[in-house]
């Protein structure tokens, strides 16, 4: 595999803006609890500030600085969008070799599974089983990740099924070699890469998922996610006509708008790497 220097200097100047954006976010996740002198949860000044010296982006309709929820949010989504990212990348990445490998029943089987996850609709299943398991963040996760590993599960499969008929497996097979040894000496380093950026772009479809369900009140309301924000927000009465949409809707729309970009088009500068290469 390249050092990661040298992709580096091969990524484009959009590759490159959008992954210090994403890192800026990531730090700003990390560091929430030091980068706004108040807290996410009480009041700290009058009640709908406008964005001032004191309070950065105003306040809401409860007088809790909305810097401090923007910062308290980007940790949910970090936690959310790479949760489910790793969670279904490796549940679809063992899909797909027992699949690709194997083939016969375990192909059948669970190419019929993701073939059901794939008809159902997201969306409605997603708040159906928010609903029914709770709103916390471990169940957010989990529920998404349940509709996000079919995708890296059919890569894989295809990779898997190219590389099965390939001289060198035949001949380690022959030799005894088991499903095990192919998998973490040929099978991974071949289907990484192209596990990464599905991994990376399934980031931006939980942090979307997530802000959706917390909009229609069904995410943690012990957390302060974006979307979570958004709901306030919007069930205040008469938010469209004042102006203190101006702040109170805006920053947290913008910051998903942000993370959702700088994913979108790191996952294509990545892309772009790994076509490269193969």
């Amino acid at each position: 595999m390249e050092n990661p220097a040298g992709l580096w200097k091969q990524s484009s100047c959009l590759g490159k803006t959008s992954a210090a954006l994403l890192v800026m976010i990531v730090l700003i996740a990390l560091l929430s609890p030091y980068l706004s002198p108040y807290s996410f949860q009480a009041p700290s000044g009058p009640s709908l500030e406008p964005p001032g010296s004191r309070h950065w982006l105003g306040t809401d309709d409860l007088g809790i600085d909305l810097w401090a929820q923007i910062c308290s949010g980007a940790r949910i989504s970090i936690i959310v969008g790479f949760g489910t990212a790793l969670l279904a990348g490796v549940g679809g990445t063992l899909a797909g070799m027992l699949s690709g490998y194997y083939g016969g029943w375990t192909d059948r089987i669970l190419m019929r599974m993701t073939d059901m996850m794939l008809v159902l609709p997201d969306l409605p299943m997603m708040i159906v089983l928010g609903a029914f398991f709770g709103p916390s963040l471990k169940n957010i996760i989990l529920v998404l990740a349940l509709f996000s590993w079919t995708g890296p599960a059919r890569i894989v499969r295809s990779r898997v099924l190219s590389l099965r008929q390939a001289a060198f497996i035949r001949a380690a097979r022959c030799y005894g070699a088991g499903f095990c040894y192919l998998s973490l000496k040929h099978f991974l380093p071949a289907i990484l890469p192209l596990v990464l950026v599905s991994m990376i772009r399934l980031v931006s479809k939980a942090v979307v998922a997530e802000a959706g369900l917390a909009f229609l009140g069904l995410g943690d309301p012990t957390s302060k996610s974006w979307g979570l924000i958004l709901n306030h927000a919007i069930n205040f009465s008469g938010i469209y006509f004042t102006d203190y949409w101006q702040w109170w809707l805006v920053s947290p729309l913008a910051a998903i708008t942000l993370f959702v970009v700088a994913v979108a088009f790191l996952a294509r500068e990545v892309e772009k790497l790994v076509d490269t290469k193969l």
